[in-house]
């Protein structure tokens, strides 16, 4: 349990949630705006102490109850999958294109104890040649990103990761955006393929590997598909090219190209002379960097802090604190 909250801790004027599969992430905000402090436990919503909706108060009270007993008029509000049909209740998603002043007109309310109510993002869908694309969670790093940057327009922004996001952000909404299952994918072909039987996760990271992925998936072997190339990762290690830790990292730039060569092949022209945006964990955007530099997309930004800036915007939208009541 964290320790309370000393009497001359500054005022909070948001306690803000980042509530994913896995892991659950608060964040203390002041009436600035600024992120007094930050807590993370593994509770996410796959991952909670016990079943049902108890676990979900539980998860919370362990994690920022002290925060709620110290700052009773705070307001509560998360996004991510905690509004999910498998998270504490369902936030409808909202069809793009969407600007985050509408977002925040369609929050969900949950009760959590003692007369407290949290309120929850609505992620976004799109319906688009007849396939459904969702998102929860990245829309508030969006707001984010286009809060702290000052602009209506940002181009191209990409959150890698798990299900990377790529989204196309316009006059201040999402007007378009596209998945790759890229992160799960690699987890599953390293873990449980034939491919985990020589290859080894971990340690340093082989750049050179890496952009030897990049160059495969680039190359005219690479236009066959990631289907075509992904064995490579055992073969070029049974002809005593790679090495096994080399697997790893040749398999990653290899997935990550394939990706990176599809939206630059779908949006890159559309794009052309537009700022690329890059949100999500440091590591993994420095290699989505390279990839893109590899494919010749240069000057693309990296956009840290973008959650708890996205909630606290979002909040402001709604008029939960004080401030602006748009985004920009």
């Amino acid at each position: 349990m964290p320790s309370p909250p000393s009497p001359e801790s500054p005022a909070t004027a948001l306690i803000a949630l980042d509530w994913g599969t896995s892991s659950l992430r608060a964040y203390r905000l002041d009436p600035a705006g600024r992120t007094l402090e930050q807590r993370h436990s593994p509770h996410g919503i796959t991952q909670l102490p016990v079943a049902g909706a108890e676990g979900f108060v539980q998860a919370l009270q362990l994690l920022a109850g002290d925060w709620l007993a110290a700052w009773p008029q705070a307001p509560l509000l998360a996004c991510g999958m905690v509004g999910s049909a498998q998270g504490w209740r369902e936030a409808p998603y909202v069809a793009v294109p969407s600007d985050f002043a509408g977002l925040a007109g369609r929050l969900v309310t949950v009760p959590v104890g003692s007369g407290r109510t949290l309120l929850i993002v609505p992620g976004l869908i799109e319906h688009r040649e007849g396939l459904p694309n969702v998102m929860r969670g990245e829309e508030t790093q969006i707001a984010g990103a286009l809060a702290l940057q000052a602009v209506d327009d940002l181009g191209l922004i990409g959150l890698p990761g798990t299900h990377s996001k790529w989204a196309r952000v316009a006059d201040g909404r999402v007007v378009a955006f596209d998945t790759y299952m890229t992160g799960e994918v690699y987890a599953a072909l390293s873990q449980h393929t034939l491919l985990a039987r020589t290859l080894e996760r971990g340690g340093a990271f082989d750049e050179a590997a890496f952009r030897r992925g990049l160059e495969t998936a680039q190359s005219e072997a690479g236009r066959r598909g990631p289907l075509s190339t992904i064995f490579s990762t055992r073969t070029l290690g049974l002809t005593g090219v790679l090495t096994a830790k080399a697997q790893a990292d040749y398999l990653s730039g290899l997935l990550i190209g394939h990706e990176v060569q599809s939206v630059c092949r779908t949006l890159g022209a559309e794009l052309q002379g537009q700022a690329w945006q890059l949100i999500g964990d440091e590591q993994l955007c420095r290699r989505y960097q390279v990839a893109l530099r590899h494919a010749g997309v240069e000057g693309v930004r990296w956009i840290s802090q973008a959650t708890e800036a996205g909630l606290w915007h979002v909040a402001q939208a709604a008029g939960l604190v004080a401030g602006r009541t748009g985004l920009p």
